[in-house]
């Protein structure tokens, strides 16, 4: 099947090599002007000027990155399958519309306001109680577009440095640690959940990934799974599906999704029987679900910034290195590693011993070192 990807990352490639042994082909639809794909065909149109060519040339479409123009989803929906469907962009791309959604499928999430001012925005901090985060309501990713107020006096401030004209204000959440997980739905209503990932970040940026999350109770597990099937069954969803959520004392609050492949499943690819980037191949071109049991213990670490010693890491039989030929910049995602192991006791211990080759990489803390 010839598919088409309307963004050219690294999440592209990957989902391209995912589906080449598969006989598909890909075509990458690129409105940056700065593509990293690295392979495939790339079609370069800043101004929609080749949209047509591009849709000659694709069988269906879906996409790799979701801060893209709504209607340009809808225009080739309007021709080709287009998968996930355009309303999954629209919800995700505006976290006002997403929480209310949340909302109406009964899935918690932490007590918010919205501000057009920094007027309405020192308001919101006063009924919310400090501290509290202001984010962007639409375009932000990777704690971009974000800031925390510590008290309403610094509404003035969080609202210039943010720099938007509509903004979510959210109570902060206290949470024991930060998981996500990954579903994936089918044309046909198939939906398979793989294990809930722990996650740890570092300056707004996901730095650490382990999975399947260790010490996770039945109830919270069944929480998480119910939470994301509701959201796929609602959005008629087909393909890769990431909900980013909260643990806490009383269960699971949900934060954001992502209509995509995920960061935080990038440990599918070898700690999984079937990696997210295949079953959402195999979502969108109407093929049956691959299995989604994990292979052991397993830890994605990200290398942000510079390379460091690749040699070495690759000379640890229990790496898996993925490089996405970027040039090094700081805060750059140049590529990930994935490490395995059959517990996690022998986890932390690879864990901590392949970072020391990663220049910048903050230390490996979990839930698994705590206590």
């Amino acid at each position: 099947m010839r598919i088409g990807v309307l963004g050219a990352g690294q999440l592209g490639r990957m989902l391209a090599l995912a589906g080449y042994p598969l006989a598909n082909t890909f075509v990458f639809y690129d409105i940056s002007g700065n593509p990293s794909v690295g392979l495939g065909d790339i079609i370069i149109d800043r101004d929609e000027q080749y949209l047509d060519d591009f849709l000659s040339r694709v069988d269906r479409v879906t996409y790799e990155f979701e801060h893209l123009p709504v209607h340009i989803a809808e225009k080739i929906a309007a021709s080709k399958p287009v998968h996930p469907a355009p309303r999954s962009l629209q919800v995700c791309q505006n976290r006002e519309a997403e929480k209310k959604l949340f909302g109406a499928l009964g899935i918690p999430t932490p007590e918010w306001r919205m501000a057009d001012s920094p007027e309405s925005l020192k308001a919101a901090a006063e009924a919310l109680g400090c501290p509290v985060v202001a984010k962007s309501n639409t375009e932000g990713y990777d704690g971009k577009g974000q800031a925390v107020l510590r008290s309403p006096e610094d509404a003035s401030d969080a609202w210039h440095s943010i720099n938007h004209s509509r903004l979510m204000v959210e109570k902060f959440v206290d949470f024991s640690r930060e998981v996500s997980i990954i579903s994936v739905r089918g044309e046909d209503g198939q939906v398979a959940v793989y294990p809930i990932t722990e996650n740890i970040h570092h300056d707004g940026i996901l730095r650490y990934s382990v999975a399947p999350a260790p010490g996770l109770t039945p109830p919270v597990s069944e929480q998480a799974e119910r939470f994301a099937s509701a959201l796929l069954n609602e959005l008629n969803y087909v393909g890769v599906l990431a909900l980013e959520l909260f643990e806490t004392p009383e269960g699971l609050v949900a934060n954001e999704m992502a209509p995509r492949v995920h960061n935080s499943g990038h440990w599918t690819i070898e700690g999984a029987s079937t990696s997210q980037f295949e079953n959402h191949i195999r979502a969108v071109s109407g093929q049956p679900l691959g299995d989604v049991s994990p292979r052991g213990v397993s830890c994605m670490i990200n290398i942000i910034g510079e390379h460091g010693d690749i040699r070495r890491i690759m000379e640890l039989p229990y790496t898996h290195v993925h490089l996405y030929d970027k040039l090094e910049r700081p805060g750059r995602k140049l590529g990930h590693i994935n490490v395995l192991a059959d517990n996690y006791a022998e986890l932390v211990w690879r864990v901590r011993n392949c970072a020391e080759f990663l220049p910048g990489t903050p230390e490996f803390k979990s839930s698994l070192s705590r206590g």
